[in-house]
């Protein structure tokens, strides 16, 4: 019911709609706690140490709740506080759209409320160049005849401009007075996401072209009224959002593998400790001291499910559950240095890199598929015209004037017959509409063309017309506005009017539109422009070679191209044509058929004017970032909602599609057979080239054939996608993107995607592919909201895969992997123990040691590593994109890795405990003062070397040393120190045993545990030093070849063969940037390499 008004008798229930809220937030106040918890407990770590935890309250364990509630209560917290203040900024950003001011019509006047508060049935004003707040049914605007115009670029990506129409009966109703006495009721269909598909009925049948979609500005308009039929999260753009799903990178994936092996190996250690404990126990020599006899009770009661429990519990540290709050406090903090690089800060906007979801910065170094948007995110939505062919000769604009090939801007300006014509049939044969900025918006158009401003503003159905029509009026010819049928233009300070008699339409099967007009003279002529293969076969005059020369010259250079051409009717003539074109106008049966072939009868016998080149501009480095990408081993899918020769145009110009490619097309299929037959011959095509390296293939398909593809030929679209070198889809629903990604993410390779777009129409896409990139383009804010990075331009997208990419995977990689092992080498000293103290679940380790070994002593080396390691400078991986592919497919956290890790970790954790044994067990009376050694004094020795240990084979693996590595690396082992003595060196009031009174400080004191020390830790270090050594010459990655290559030349340019003086000494201050292009590594510099000051 329009306006609310709602039947004032009878049985009516008002039926319930959504409320005008858009909601992209996670969590509530309400449900955060439950929600997250929930979420955080699917981890599989973390429901493991609730178990564990909740055990040790249960059952007497060796161990108190304390060691694994802590870091556990510590884990959820941090995780908890991080995504809750992710959350918190979707919350802020929803909060900016549903509290946007909107006037109302309520009780008779305007009233000012917020968005969200829009009901169904309200009737809402919007005004020129702001956009609809929701679905509305177009009431009536402030054009007498009740049309309006919108651009729909943040939905579908189309610039261009659309009329819409008001509903007959309303149109009239233009003041707030009139439309509060309208008394209708609007039915319509349910709610769906297809932007164009809509039926519904007020007062007569209503389509598409009455409906406002929320998200589409007006333009060229002063005001608008409509009534909001589908509101919040019914409308047709919040339905073409995707669920906002909780993404997990790959990298969690194996972390989780490998903690389900670990908890493998946890329960074999539990089960063998309790089974080799109930063994050696049935032995009689084995029997309980007199003091401590066990009853007959006891003996005949079997306790192996709590004595299971118990090493289950003494082990359980194995599974490191610090290893999930490092992952996410680096992640959190390792997102900041996207906002901090200068290199992805846009200038001129002054907008910089953002991370809305720091959980996939990992991912970014994974990408093997990029699903990218047209409109906006390639092209920065802005045509110039550079070329054109009048006449059979070519012209360039030099400062506003029209000057031949050859010729300088010094020519004299005489214009011929010929180029007045060809101005101004561009200058007619469009379908543009005119904007003046004036206080009432109001006037006639034609009041301007005797002064024309700057105020004026073209809206064109294509940027190619706005483009050709900016051009023309520079050279004198300028459109100046149309009124009813006239249309007027300026040729050279004269005015001119033209009245309009017909409009034959552009369509894509004749890929031209014309116009019919009768000129001041009276005479009448068409004036026709269109794609060269549908004008110059048409053709009977004119330049018709040279044009086809030059338009072939255009493409080359990647102009957008078109041909123009006229033809003068007779009297008869004229008559035949319009008799025709009204017959196939107002025909009842197949009006399409009969107006084609009309269009054909009278466009046919033209004569050929010349021809257009129209650039599209590109991004800045799109061809660059396109080939980096490629280059990088990443393939490139451009998806957008454009037509097809557009998007063809645009994919050659950026580099998507090179020249010498074989264009394959899956375009306008009608049927499921016609579709299967054509995607046969495609894949016999690339099955009969495929030995043919030189030949690349690239696959255009639209909107409508790429449905039926993946309806019942999903497998043999795929199979030729995949053997095809860049694939193009045009006219694509905002749906199809996000289908087209999910195609690509469940096939049996499992590739990582990456979509990035900058309109609402990409949300879909954004949302469904692993990694989402908004750019922050003219299209709105929907795609950087909804998006996981956002950055200003699309060039920016080669630095934050292939260098913070890159790092970011190298650091997580080996942070997972440090961190199993060091929990190994934690452990399974523990399990060893057991051994020598009959299963008595004694442990080795004091409670504290035990607590604090993964929070304090191990961890800052670990976390600063995984923020600032470079394994190769930015520079050589930004300008060497190969190297990428040495990361792809999980490389560093394949199994085989993992193996080596975990295989490392037993070895050390056996050199730590029967080196200490041999060296200390045989002999115990090693201190100092003659005093012997005890199990907490062993126990003690063998932590104090895996500490030590740990810590310097992470040092051997960092590449990239800073001041802060330094400081945690050697301040974590002094730390270690520092506290053993103060911990035992004094009695704790607070604590009830203090087993490890003076003993750290009777190991320091006795010279064999010194010695011991030093053994151990070189037994178990010097082997990897060696085996490194070894590869690095005997087996080179490419990363290590490109270091050297890259080092090389530096070294011989600016390093003498000198010795250097013993008395140099540094004079000056040392000042280098990153973005020098000679600059080595800073571990050169750190190495002692001279800077450049010192080599001048």
């Amino acid at each position: 019911y329009i306006a609310n008004r709602f039947p004032q008798h009878g049985h009516y229930i008002p039926q319930r709609f959504a409320d005008n809220r858009i909601i992209s937030s996670k969590y509530t106040i309400w449900n955060f706690i439950p929600k997250n918890l929930f979420e955080q407990f699917r981890r599989i770590a973390n429901f493991y140490f609730l178990i564990i935890f909740l055990v040790q309250l249960m059952i007497d364990t060796p161990t108190s709740p304390v060691t694994s509630g802590l870091p556990l209560f510590f884990v959820i917290t941090v995780t908890a506080i991080k995504q809750g203040y992710e959350d918190w900024l979707r919350h802020k950003a929803d909060n900016e759209v549903n509290g946007a001011p909107v006037l109302v019509v309520r009780s008779g006047s305007l009233v000012q409320t917020r968005s969200k508060n829009i009901r169904v049935g309200d009737i809402v004003r919007v005004a020129k160049d702001e956009t609809f707040p929701a679905d509305l049914v177009l009431l009536s605007s402030d054009r007498a005849e009740g049309t309006c115009h919108i651009t729909t670029a943040s939905l579908d990506g189309e610039t261009n401009l659309k009329t819409h129409f008001a509903v007959p009966e309303t149109a009239v109703s233009q003041s707030v007075s009139r439309l509060e006495t309208l008394q209708a009721v609007v039915e319509c269909q349910q709610p769906e996401a297809d932007l164009y598909r809509f039926f519904c009925s007020l007062i007569r049948p209503l389509g598409p072209e009455n409906l406002l979609l929320r998200g589409a500005r007006l333009k060229n308009t002063k005001e608008i009224f409509g009534v909001a039929v589908y509101t919040g999260m019914e409308s047709k753009m919040a339905l073409n959002y995707k669920c906002k799903s909780q993404k997990r990178s790959a990298v969690e994936k194996s972390m989780n593998t490998f903690l389900i092996i670990y908890l493998g190996i946890l329960l074999f250690e539990a089960i063998l400790s309790t089974i080799l404990k109930y063994t050696w126990q049935a032995e009689a020599k084995w029997d309980e001291p007199f003091y401590n006899e066990k009853s007959e009770v006891e003996r005949n009661s079997s306790k192996f499910i709590s004595d299971f429990l118990a090493f289950l519990v003494l082990y359980n540290f194995i599974i490191p559950i610090s290893l999930y709050v490092t992952v996410e406090m680096q992640k959190f903090l390792g997102s900041f240095f996207i906002g901090w690089d200068l290199d992805l800060y846009h200038e001129e906007s002054d907008q910089r890199a953002q991370v809305n979801t720091s959980d996939l910065n990992e991912e970014l170094g994974q990408v093997e598929y990029v699903f990218t948007d047209k409109t906006g995110t390639l092209t920065e939505n802005e045509m110039q015209f550079r070329e054109c062919s009048i006449n059979g000769i070519k012209y360039q604009e030099i400062n506003g004037k029209l000057v031949p090939e050859g010729m300088t801007e010094d020519t004299p300006d005489s214009s011929s017959r010929e180029e007045e014509l060809f101005l101004k049939a561009v200058s007619l044969c469009h379908t543009v509409q005119i904007s003046y900025d004036q206080p009432d918006g109001l006037g006639d158009p034609f009041s301007h063309a005797n002064g024309f401003t700057s105020q004026m503003e073209y809206y064109a159905s294509s940027p190619d017309e706005k483009a050709l029509l900016e051009a023309t009026k520079r050279m004198g010819v300028t459109f100046t506005g149309i009124s009813g049928e006239n249309m007027e233009v300026k040729t050279f300070g004269k005015s001119e009017k033209y009245k309009l008699l017909h409009v034959l339409e552009f369509d894509p099967n004749r890929r031209r539109m014309s116009v019919i007009l009768q000129n001041p003279s009276g005479e009448r002529v068409l004036f026709t422009k269109g794609a060269e293969s549908a004008v110059l076969p048409y053709a009977k005059s004119g330049e018709i070679e040279k044009t086809r020369v030059h338009v072939d010259e255009f493409a080359l250079k990647g102009l957008r191209t078109l041909v123009v051409a006229y033809r003068l009717f007779s009297t008869e003539e004229y008559k035949e044509v319009a008799r025709r074109l009204h017959e196939a106008r107002t025909a009842l049966q197949q009006r399409e058929e009969r107006l084609a072939d009309t269009f054909s009868f009278i466009e046919k016998d033209l004569e050929v004017l010349g021809a257009t080149g129209v650039e599209d501009k590109l991004q800045e480095k799109v061809q660059e970032t396109i080939e980096a990408l490629r280059l990088a081993g990443i393939k490139v899918w451009v998806l957008t909602g454009d037509k097809h020769e557009t998007a063809v145009s645009v994919s050659l110009s950026c580099g998507h599609f090179h020249r010498t490619m074989n264009i394959l097309e899956l375009v306008q299929q009608k049927t499921d057979h016609e579709c299967a037959e054509q995607l046969r011959r495609l894949s016999r095509v690339n099955f009969g080239r495929s030995a043919d390296h030189v030949i690349q293939h690239g696959l255009v398909v639209d909107g409508a054939s790429l449905s039926l593809a993946l309806r019942e030929h999903e497998k043999l679209f795929m199979e030729v996608c995949k053997n095809c070198s860049a694939v193009l889809c045009c006219r694509m629903a905002p749906l199809q993107k996000a289908k087209v990604v999910r195609l690509l993410k469940t096939s049996p390779e499992k590739p990582i995607t990456l979509a990035i777009g900058d309109g609402a129409n990409d949300v879909s896409m954004i949302q469904e592919a692993h990694v989402g990139i908004g750019i922050m383009g003219k299209e709105g804010r929907q795609a950087v909201r909804n998006s996981d990075y956002a950055i200003a331009r699309f060039r920016f997208l080669a630095k934050l895969l292939l260098v913070h990419g890159h790092f970011y995977y190298i650091r997580i990689a080996t942070l997972v992997q440090y961190f199993f092992y060091k929990n190994v080498c934690f452990i399974t000293p523990q399990f060893l123990y057991q051994f020598f103290c009959l299963f008595s679940q004694q442990t080795l380790y004091d409670s504290v040691y035990l607590t604090l070994y993964n929070i304090c002593f191990t961890s800052l080396p670990i976390l600063v590593y995984s923020l600032f390691e470079q394994l190769v400078h930015p520079h050589v991986l930004h300008n060497k994109p190969a190297l990428y592919r040495d990361i792809s497919r999980n490389a560093i956290l394949s199994f085989k890795t993992f193996l080596y890790w975990t295989t490392l970790g037993f070895c050390h954790a056996f050199i730590f405990f029967f080196g200490s044994y041999i060296l200390m067990g045989e002999d115990t009376s090693l201190m100092g003062n003659g005093q012997m050694f005890g199990n907490w004094t062993f126990g003690t020795l063998v932590f104090t070397v895996m500490v030590i240990t740990v810590t310097l084979k992470l040092a051997l693996e960092t590449h990239f040393w800073t001041w802060m590595n330094h400081f945690v690396t050697w301040g974590s082992i002094a730390f270690y120190f520092i506290f053993s003595l103060f911990y035992g060196g004094i009695i704790w009031p607070f604590l009830h045993t203090q087993d490890m009174y003076f003993v750290f400080v009777q190991l320091l004191s006795s010279g064999s545990a010194w010695f011991a020390i030093v053994l151990i830790v070189v037994s178990c270090l010097f082997p990897d030093v060696v085996k490194k050594v070894f590869y690095r010459h005997l087996q080179p990655t490419s990363t290590q070849n490109i270091c050297c290559a890259n080092l090389t030349p530096y070294l011989q340019k600016h390093v003498r063969t000198t010795a250097w003086p013993a008395t140099h000494t540094h004079t000056h201050t040392h000042t280098r940037t990153d973005r020098e292009t000679e600059s080595p590594p800073r571990s050169l510099t750190q190495m002692g390499t001279p800077c450049l000051e010192c080599t001048k």
